[in-house]
């Protein structure tokens, strides 16, 4: 006879099998949003621009197969990137389980060198724990090795290599490990999304990350993707929303959300107690670790999301160009042209004008730039959009907010400003003579 646990399981995997079957179909599709119901005791995750990893229940096993393989990427249109990942994707597929679950993780390795799988914050025997030549044997090419073990914890956990990591993390293997709690949540997430923070070197012409690179990373991205390509975050006006973020990148990322408050209730290390939960429109994600969030949606609206390091919302930004801001550059394209052709002076009033069409090398997008409905939005990399509205059924994109009337900043008279508003009027600036030292001689 089943038992109650078997039972849900069972359940649970005919739900969890279709999912990924239309993942597997589009991997940019969304299901429909399905609150936890009695076979399935929570909302599933919806991983942005990705997907969830199908399982098989086996005499009450939970079996996973997760591949290391190589993978192309379009982080946007006009950029494909030649990355590692698993089973076709970067970030791999999300691993979506419950406590208490035992589990089975075959993972065959197709990359050119060894590997191993580290379920990183998941308590489990050290045999299981992935650190290659520590706990286990590495995992050669073309072979598969068998990890197994019972989930006694819930949260938001990763799962990445512990072999060669400078180069096979760098080259995008990582992935999500969703634990749901037990028992319902109170009060439950109706919808559940998932984001990996990452940072890549793609020289501008090329198609394969630099490994090596420590710092000046020239693209920063949800799942492997850069605004305007990231998927929106569809929600209904008044669901409760959670959003998970992970980062296994070389910098922190302060994650801001516009239009909301709301309370960091999970770390990679377990629930943060409700009094700890204090208000916020920042979150800091450091580096090894993950943050959920969560929050009521009952603000409607097109409301940004993302990384406040400015220059983690630029596309391939090159570092090397001069600082021409406030420099007179009249003229200079016409004499520089007449040696380069298409050639155009860039930066001197700012940096917005970098979306401008040009000339660019094969397989480089634009360093900022994504259509808005009134302009183009001057952000990229690290960016996405939370869009709130009423009466929403799935997680398509509704399109462009419409506004109410009235309710959207324009411009108006400076008589009206005069009339209204105490006016600013610049003042000379004298030069600041400069301090005379008195000097000493012996």
């Amino acid at each position: 006879m089943l038992t109650r646990r078997e039972m849900i399981a069972s359940s649970a995997a005919l739900y969890a099998a279709g999912l990924a079957a239309r993942a597997a179909a589009q991997h940019d599709a969304h299901p429909s949003p399905a609150r936890g119901s009695d076979e399935l005791p929570y909302t599933p995750v919806v991983t942005p621009n990705g997907s969830t990893l199908p399982w098989k229940l086996v005499d009450g096993v939970k079996v996973f197969h997760l591949v290391a393989e190589p993978v192309k990427r379009e982080f946007a249109p006009g950029l494909v990137v030649n990355c590692w990942g698993y089973n076709g994707q970067t970030p791999g597929p999300t691993i979506e389980v419950v406590e208490g679950d035992d589990v089975r993780i075959y993972v065959t390795n197709r990359l050119p060198e060894p590997t191993s799988v580290h379920w990183h914050g998941v308590l489990l025997p050290n045999g299981m724990d992935g650190v290659a030549g520590l706990n286990q044997r590495p995992i050669p090419p073309g072979e598969t090795f068998q990890y197994e073990f019972t989930l006694r914890q819930w949260g938001t956990q990763m799962y990445h290599p512990h072999f060669d990591e400078m180069t096979q993390m760098a080259m995008g293997m990582m992935g999500f490990l969703v634990i749901h709690p037990r028992e319902r949540e109170d009060p439950p997430v109706d919808r559940d999304f998932a984001i990996f923070l990452m940072e890549w070197l793609v020289k501008a012409g090329t198609a394969r990350p630099v490994p090596a690179e420590m710092n000046d990373f020239n693209l920063s991205t949800f799942n492997s993707r850069v605004f305007p390509a990231t998927d929106p975050l569809v929600v209904k006006q008044g669901e409760r929303v959670r959003i998970r973020l992970a980062n296994l990148s070389m910098s922190t990322h302060p994650i801001h959300l516009h239009g909301y408050s709301f309370r960091v209730t999970c770390t990679d290390g377990g629930q943060t107690p409700p009094s700890a939960q204090l208000p916020e429109t920042t979150v800091n994600v450091p580096v090894g670790s993950t943050r959920d969030i969560q929050f009521v949606a009952d603000a409607p609206g097109d409301w940004a999301l993302h990384c406040h390091k400015t220059h983690h919302i630029m596309n391939q930004m090159g570092h090397e160009f001069p600082n021409l801001i406030g420099v007179n550059t009249e003229g200079l394209d016409a004499r520089i042209g007449s040696l380069l052709p298409n050639y155009m002076t860039m930066g001197h009033t700012g940096m917005s004008g970098m979306h401008h069409p040009m000339k660019q090398p094969h397989n480089t997008i634009a360093m900022v730039g994504g259509v808005g409905p009134f302009d183009r939005i001057d952000m990229g990399g690290m960016m996405t959009v939370l869009k709130v509205r009423p009466g929403i059924t799935s997680y398509q994109d509704p399109g462009w907010y419409e506004h109410p009337q009235g309710t959207v900043a324009d411009s108006v008279s400076f008589a009206q400003v005069e009339r209204e508003a105490p006016v600013y009027r610049p003042q000379a600036v004298e030069a600041t003579p400069p301090v005379q030292h008195e000097h000493q001689h012996p």
